[in-house]
């Protein structure tokens, strides 16, 4: 029996990923003009804000001085081919399209590292309660897909270990 090939599903699925990244990331800073705002409120939860990320997610590693960057996108980039060498081995199509939509958001950061020297985050989702304002992390549309890419990742693990445990030896 043959195995299917998904590469090509999770190729897509990063480039998609790349492109809708990489469009947005256009439209903050060359249409909407974001750094001059600083912030643009869309929804009562939700704005648009921006941040320069120099470190990696949530900021961590800001520190790592004039050479973070190029630092940090190596390191990603060498993730990315890990990625690739994982999307060819995937064995069903949820799990190449979260490799994919990993590998998509990773390449996208990297290209803001280059570019920019640090990733641009814009996304802002808070919400005020009895207790104050709850407020997330500042991220971008790369950042979200690699999140949903590990979730699906996990939730696919779960259900790989259920199909296994129901096959009897």
């Amino acid at each position: 029996m043959t195995r299917a090939n998904f590469f090509p599903l999770g190729t897509v699925a990063g480039v998609l990923v790349l492109a809708a990244d990489q469009f947005s990331k256009w439209w903050v800073l060359d249409v909407l003009h974001l750094p001059d705002l600083r912030q643009a409120v869309l929804l009562p939860v939700l704005n648009l804000t921006m941040v320069w990320n120099r470190g990696v997610t949530f900021g961590l590693l800001n520190g790592l001085g004039a050479w973070g960057h190029a630092v940090l996108a190596t390191v990603a980039l060498v993730v990315v081919v890990a990625l690739g060498v994982w999307l060819r081995r995937a064995e069903n199509k949820m799990t190449a399209v979260a490799i994919g939509a990993i590998a998509g958001g990773a390449i996208g950061n990297v290209i803001d590292r280059v570019r920019y020297g640090a990733v641009v985050d814009f996304i802002h989702a808070h919400v005020d309660t009895p207790w104050g304002d709850v407020s997330w992390y500042v991220f971008n549309v790369a950042d979200a897909a690699i999140v949903c890419g590990v979730a699906a990742l996990i939730v696919d693990s779960q259900l790989s270990k259920r199909r296994q445990q129901r096959i009897p030896t």
